[in-house]
């Protein structure tokens, strides 16, 4: 979004200045607001601002997995009545819910945003709420959950060569390794792959180590327009391309094997248009999904993915994804990386993907 008649390659662009992720656990004793509240909090005070600074927010998170109709109303509590705020919300991870602010604040009338998203899958029972959430003539009936329909992904890579269980079993070892250096990882450890491949299957040919872990969590993030960011940060990460494409929502309807909506997403936030990226956090919920990611985001083999531990780690699903943005955003502030990536998805077998470009630099 640079201007070709200024000297500023990022006049127009929108910069994250600030944001917070909570501990990830198996099961959190308090209120989704309250979870939100800790993190906007400590996102507004990591940007050096007060919530008085703050022009618009949106949120991210399921009433399904909430187990209470507009539950998001009470989400609110954590931004805080006063001032009154413009507020929004999407039934979708907090990765849209950047989106949603980075698009509002290119409107021009406002220079500050907060981003959140949050879930606490601990008060459901997955393989029941997920199916439930599925098109209700043709998905829904067959009572198939994210496990199910992750497995006949799984088995069409596996059969078409692109993937094999023990890669699949390495690349949990590796995710779960990298996690026990992150503060916000919850199932980590060293793990040997031909002990892992020994256990049974939950749902052929995924077994226990390919698989999530069921996580409360959430995360927070301020953005600020161009001439704000440089005001209230020395060194802002800005979001140079930001993009989201989707695909049909019934699985039987496309090829399982590739990710055309990832690959057009990468396209549109211009991933071939600067410098290689360093680093990217995908958000791979299952193994299999990993090296599908990496070639459709054109990835190369030297390519650090998910160094945090990603979501094999921890999976606060409807924060998830926020949480990878995030991630990709503290390898610019903390580890000198210049050009990194932050991945979301939603659906079965990766059917939406959105991906966000990040820089650093003044």
């Amino acid at each position: 979004m640079s201007n070709a008649h200024s000297t500023d390659p990022h006049e127009h662009d929108i910069a994250i200045i600030g944001w917070s992720i909570s501990p990830m656990v198996r099961n959190i004793a308090y209120t989704e607001a309250r979870m939100l509240l800790d993190v906007v909090t400590g996102a507004v005070n990591d940007a050096g601002i007060t919530r008085d600074d703050v022009d618009f927010t949106c949120a991210g998170s399921c009433d399904y997995v909430a187990g209470q109709a507009f539950s998001f109303v009470q989400n609110i509590d954590a931004v805080g009545a006063w001032p009154p705020k413009r507020d929004s919300h999407v039934e979708m991870d907090g990765a849209w819910a950047l989106y949603e602010a980075w698009m509002r604040l290119q409107i021009g009338d406002i220079d500050v945003a907060v981003a959140m998203g949050s879930g606490r899958s601990s008060t459901s029972d997955p393989e029941l709420l997920y199916s439930m959430e599925m098109d209700p003539y043709y998905l829904a009936p067959l009572g198939a959950d994210a496990i199910s329909f992750a497995a006949l992904q799984a088995r069409a890579l596996i059969d078409a060569g692109k993937v094999t269980e023990r890669q699949m079993a390495e690349i949990a070892v590796r995710t779960r390794k990298a996690g026990k250096d992150s503060p916000y990882s919850q199932v980590t450890g060293d793990f040997d792959a031909d002990e892992l491949l020994k256990s049974d299957y939950v749902r052929n040919p995924l077994r226990r180590h390919d698989l999530p872990p069921i996580t409360d969590g959430s995360v927070a993030m301020v953005i600020a327009t161009a001439a704000k960011a440089r005001e209230l940060c020395e060194n802002p990460i800005w979001i140079t391309g930001f993009a989201h494409y989707t695909e049909s929502h019934y699985v039987g309807m496309r090829d399982l094997r590739t990710s055309n909506s990832t690959t057009l997403a990468a396209k549109a936030a211009g991933i071939e248009d600067g410098a290689p990226i360093e680093v990217a956090e995908l958000q791979t919920a299952f193994t299999h999904e990993e090296p599908l990611l990496v070639e459709a985001l054109g990835l190369g083999a030297d390519v650090p993915i998910n160094p945090s531990g990603g979501p094999l780690s921890a999976n606060p699903v409807m924060a998830t994804g926020l949480v990878r943005i995030a991630e990709a955003a503290d390898q610019i502030r903390s580890k000198g990386k210049h050009r990194t990536l932050g991945h979301s998805t939603s659906g079965p077998c990766l059917q939406q993907n959105l991906v966000c470009i990040l820089e650093g630099g003044k």
